[in-house]
């Protein structure tokens, strides 16, 4: 699978590389927006840290069954070749199918358009109301064209290359850990504790809030449960995309070392720093508020203006200047999260080509080693996302989406332990089979709830998935009679 067009994947990888894009990936605009919506689910800041301890426990535990997986089976195109080689053809075409579709060029065209919103309380220029162009009723603005132009160099750059791709990585995460590090520091030991008094006040006591009104209903029981198995459709969107470096196995030097510690130390990182962030926010701003108060601290965690709970957080510590200050770190987090999006998604496709369940020229290789058709297809349909305005919408659906292949991906280390007892295994899930089994139990019973409750944000997600299925016996008919080459 290595080689296509006289060229090969080159090793060019290390640890601190591999690091860089989990870590990179992860941090985008998530974190600095989810944890509004998580608080009105919650009402409570005890409950509200307790759904992001069990966001990181299920992401790091993941992390090392992948790690597991990575080591059997280091070859480009990662969760895919995994869910392919466990179960069927179907199983990893319906994977890479809703990833092409839905996962990553959705999230990629969603981080794009935070990049360029916030771009624009630096550049005023950068607006929703400039408009460029109306055409149906759809217009293109200067919003959606820095969105559009971001990706499009960020494919550019890579490429050119996997080393001209890891060094905008390493470089944007070192910057943007290095000043999310700073703003904690200045969190946690500058910044004044009134939301931390009032905080106090029902640190435990679950409640849902009304977005419109604030209104406080109680949560008990197996209510609190529910609360949190949906609050978490935020902190596991937050932490997505750990997974990415796997599709980028075939560069990855010594893979069956570097890819497991990479995965369990980047996820650590990421995981950390955003329960970190969280306890930043507890402590200067109260959970609960009131919608459209006056100021940030009226307002409250739960109601910060347009859920933007980062800025409203540091306007509590640098006054007038923390919209910039968070417009220039959100800048360079989504730029630098995109990136490891950009490079990693591209190899997928390279090996869904492979098995001939791609367009044939995504399983070519340019001349600088890496899948350029990849790259083009994604830029595209990812462009033409942020275009239409649907990746928002089609993001409400994913997580659901994300948590189906999230279970099947963690019982193939079942399947592969009973399957291929003998197999080479460097590494070896932690916690087999007791870690494993749980998460895959909290990810279904997410589910169940997310099905039970907001049937409007699973049903779509599971029809994308679906379509996938004629989708992928039309591909086959086709391929057979040798119509798809593109």
């Amino acid at each position: 699978m290595e080689k296509s067009s006289g060229s090969t994947f080159k090793k060019s990888l290390n640890l601190t590389d591999s690091t860089a894009i989990v870590v990179g990936s992860m941090i985008g605009s998530g974190v600095f927006i989810v944890g509004a919506d998580m608080s009105r689910a919650l009402g409570s800041p005890g409950w509200l840290l307790i759904a992001w301890f069990i966001t990181a426990i299920m992401t790091v535990f993941a992390a090392l069954n992948y790690g597991e997986l990575a080591t059997m089976m280091p070859k480009a195109g990662g969760q895919y070749i995994y869910l392919r080689e466990a179960y069927n053809p179907l199983t990893g075409f319906l994977y890479g199918w809703t990833l092409f579709m839905v996962i990553q060029t959705g999230t990629i065209a969603a981080v794009a358009m935070a990049f360029a919103k916030f771009m624009g309380v630096l550049v005023p220029w950068v607006g929703e109301k400039n408009v460029l162009l109306s055409v149906a009723g759809l217009k293109i603005t200067t919003v959606h064209l820095i969105a559009v132009s971001s990706i499009i160099l960020l494919t550019w750059i890579n490429s050119r290359g996997i080393k001209t791709g890891k060094y905008v990585q390493n470089s944007f995460t070192i910057t943007k850990v290095g000043i999310l590090l700073l703003l904690l520091v200045v969190g946690f030991f500058i910044a004044n504790s009134s939301g931390w008094h009032a905080n106090t006040e029902y640190f435990w006591d679950a409640a849902r809030l009304d977005k419109e009104t604030g209104a406080v209903t109680a949560l008990s029981g197996f209510s609190i449960a529910a609360a949190i198995a949906m609050a978490m459709v935020g902190s596991l969107f937050a932490c997505d995309a750990w997974n990415n470096i796997t599709f980028a196995s075939g560069e990855v030097i010594n893979p069956k070392r570097t890819l497991p510690m990479s995965l369990f130390y980047g996820t650590m990182i990421a995981t950390l720093l955003f329960i970190l962030a969280n306890v930043v926010y507890i402590k200067v701003l109260p959970l609960r508020g009131i919608p459209g108060g006056e100021g940030v601290v009226a307002q409250g965690m739960a109601f910060a203006a347009n859920d933007r709970l980062a800025t409203a957080a540091i306007t509590g510590i640098f006054g007038q200047y923390a919209a910039v200050i968070m417009a220039i770190m959100i800048v360079i987090s989504t730029f630098g999260c995109n990136n490891g999006l950009v490079l990693s998604g591209a190899r997928v496709y390279y090996a869904m080509a492979d098995n001939k369940l791609f367009f044939k020229q995504a399983g070519k290789l340019n001349s600088r080693g890496v899948p350029g058709y990849g790259l083009v297809f994604q830029c595209v349909w990812a462009c033409l996302l942020c275009l239409s305005g649907s990746y928002s919408q089609l993001l409400d659906y994913v997580i659901f989406a994300v948590l189906i292949f999230y279970v099947l991906t963690n019982l193939s280390v079942f399947i592969f332990r009973y399957k291929r007892p003998d197999a080479e295994r460097p590494f070896r899930s932690f916690g087999y089979p007791v870690m494993p089994a749980l998460c895959i139990l909290c990810a279904m019973f997410i589910m169940v709830i997310l099905l039970i409750y907001k049937p409007d944000y699973t049903w779509p997600g599971l029809i994308i998935v679906a379509i996938g299925i004629p989708v992928y016996y039309i591909w086959k008919k086709f391929n057979e009679k040798g119509s798809v080459t593109v």
